[in-house]
């Protein structure tokens, strides 16, 4: 039997078993996250768009990750917190996880391996790591905190979104409208 992304084993931030099939029929936007990343305040526009688009199926689904410069160093329930004092998040979170190097979680070596090429400013997010002293990732790895993965109402991975692309960008809502209505 083949695995898909939907059949892949997760565990919520409070530690139940779960996995995409638990949303399966919805778009899911899935993204790794960070509470010390300069991208953090995406969580604001991340919730607002949950907010907006998940009475019409769309869940967006949030996996810490501590991968890019420690920039998740909490515990599961200290990353919880956080994004509930701090940005009202009500959407799914997940414990925090790997998602680049030898260590990555099943999911986003299937996320990885399935991504169609990555919309928005990739390229220019990369010079700018380069111009920290950082060495970017190589392509198809995630390149850094709030990289976004929209996976269709079948499971299939639609697109890929770059890290700096904020969950308000014309392209992304686009690409979600589309996919709610496909």
């Amino acid at each position: 039997m083949t695995t898909t992304l939907q059949d892949i084993p997760l565990k919520t931030i409070d530690g139940k078993n779960a996995s995409l099939g638990d949303y399966a029929g919805k778009v899911a936007l899935v993204v790794n996250v960070a509470s010390k990343c300069g991208l953090t305040p995406q969580y604001d526009g991340l919730e607002k768009l949950y907010e907006a688009y998940r009475d019409q199926g769309l869940v967006v689904l949030g996996f810490p990750a501590n991968d890019f410069a420690g920039q998740e160093p909490g515990a599961n329930d200290e990353i919880a917190d956080f994004c509930r004092t701090n940005f009202s998040v009500q959407f799914p979170m997940f414990e925090k996880i790997t998602v680049t190097g030898a260590d990555k979680h099943p999911l986003y070596q299937a996320l990885t391996l399935e991504a169609p090429p990555v919309t928005g400013d990739s390229a220019g997010f990369r010079e700018r790591l380069k111009g920290f002293g950082m060495t970017p990732n190589p392509e198809p790895e995630v390149l850094w905190n709030f990289e976004k993965f929209l996976i269709d109402k079948s499971g299939a991975v639609a697109a890929r979104f770059a890290p700096t692309t904020a969950p308000d960008d014309a392209a992304l809502v686009g690409a979600i409208e589309a996919a709610l209505a496909g």
